[in-house]
């Protein structure tokens, strides 16, 4: 198991865009094995590159019952329905806060070998898919939420004793990616 530290908010390397993955070798499944190991020991629904320092579009994923990774990442809205519910981050350990996001994604990118993938996600995979691909691109979920939720959300953060030092964490179980606390 090969467990790394988690950035946690505030973090600059949360909010740079992370660039495509050009090279589909050994050191790209490394990351997607560390990407793996330490989300499974933190407990949550997903991770992505940029969360362990690595500024490369990955992420891996492990909920309602679908896992895997996804290297280079889009993804398409199916539908108009929205979902509003808790989300919560690694990034920013032991938070939540109901936010809307699309109820139904498709995600098509490629595995650590260069294969094509698609991922068809409805409720949490969706949420997560979105929720990951942000990070890839540099936006981190409390921008997602409605403003008075944001304000409040940005108050409480700032009174963790996480903040401002910016002291990786490893392990944050019980706390789920997704949902309470």
């Amino acid at each position: 198991m090969t467990v790394q530290p988690i950035r946690l908010f505030g973090d600059p390397v949360l909010r740079t865009p992370a660039v495509e993955v050009t090279e589909f070798d050994v050191e790209l499944r490394k990351l997607v094995k560390d990407l793996w190991d330490t989300m499974s020991d933190a407990g949550g629904a997903g991770l992505a590159a940029p969360q362990l320092g690595v500024g490369l579009r990955v992420f891996t994923y492990h909920c309602d019952g679908f896992a895997g990774h996804m290297v280079n990442p889009t993804f398409d809205v199916v539908g108009d329905e929205t979902q509003d519910g808790p989300e919560g981050c690694l990034s920013i350990p032991g938070m939540s806060w109901d936010c809307v996001r699309h109820r139904q994604v498709v995600a098509r990118g490629w595995n650590m070998h260069g294969e094509p993938v698609e991922v068809e996600g409805t409720d949490l995979l969706a949420r997560c898919i979105q929720h990951e691909t942000d990070h890839l691109d540099g936006v981190v979920f409390v921008d997602r939420l409605d403003e008075e939720t944001r304000k409040r959300a940005m108050r409480e953060i700032r009174q963790e004793s996480w903040f401002g030092g910016n002291v990786p964490i490893i392990k944050q179980s019980p706390h789920p990616l997704f949902g309470g606390n």
